[in-house]
């Protein structure tokens, strides 16, 4: 069973990620960290700003790795999740930009670029720590319902619910890529410590089908019940259709403090 945790907000849950994190880097200099994109993780990337800075981390070692990339968005395009794990990530924390890598979403090379991404994180040693949301759909990553829970790096074609969520970032629907290439489940799982964000009522469904509900490709966020460390910090709304709600509380009330999320 994962870990649920229940936060008053998002800043709250960013205030937990940060604190994770940077024990961590403290503990691992040349850590690698998995990366989300999207609106969910953002409050947890300004806290681990704050605390880089604050406290004068040294990150010059720190890796990442990017869950997905859209397929033929064209270099420099802003909302391509090359540029918006730059924007959002690298430059806030002060990363080493040449540490953090993306899938290769151009179609010209796309034939091998998820077997080229395995072959990198696997180099890397794997993924310490996966930062993770979760659609409406259910999906992880870009995996969307049907995909195998043993899929590895690939190219996915996206459901149009999630084109229309991610239509807010470009000028319009249709300008949402059709494509995309994704860490598959298979890769998400390889990481040692997965935390999932997930905040507000339109994710309540999809909370509860991952945490509580049957382990199937219907529900790709399911898959994180098969994982021996995952954590899922949400807010109350996000946590309302949980129906072990109190217990998830009462242990995390009652956790050692000493170990952490």
């Amino acid at each position: 069973m994962a870990e649920v945790v229940v936060v008053e907000n998002e800043d709250a849950a960013g205030a937990l990620v940060a604190d994770t994190i940077v024990s961590l880097i403290r503990s691992k200099p040349d850590v690698v960290l998995g990366l989300a994109t999207g609106s969910t993780p953002l409050a947890s990337y300004r806290a681990l700003a704050r605390r880089i800075a604050d406290d004068r981390i040294d990150v010059r070692g720190v890796r990442g790795f990017a869950l997905d990339e859209y397929v033929g968005l064209p270099a420099g395009h802003p909302e391509s999740y090359r540029a918006v794990i730059s924007r959002e990530v690298v430059e806030p924390l002060g990363l080493t930009p040449e540490l953090v890598r993306v899938p290769n979403g151009d179609p010209a090379s796309i034939e091998h670029a998820g077997a080229d991404y395995e072959a990198a994180i696997t180099a890397a040693g794997g993924v310490d720590l996966q930062i993770l949301g979760i659609g409406r759909t259910g999906h992880i990553g870009f995996n969307e319902p049907g995909s195998s829970l043993a899929s590895l790096t690939r190219v996915k074609t996206l459901t149009e619910p999630t084109r229309l969520d991610n239509a807010r970032f470009f000028d319009s629907p249709a300008d949402v890529p059709m494509h995309c290439i994704t860490q598959g489940i298979g890769t998400i799982l390889r990481a040692r410590h997965l935390v999932l964000l997930a905040f507000g009522a339109a994710k309540a469904h999809a909370v509860a089908a991952a945490v509580e509900g049957a382990v199937t490709a219907s529900q790709p966020g399911s898959a994180i019940q098969l994982h021996p460390h995952a954590t899922v910090i949400i807010d109350a709304a996000a946590a309302a259709e949980l129906e072990n709600i109190d217990y998830y509380r009462h242990a995390w009330a009652n956790k050692p403090a000493w170990q952490g999320i």
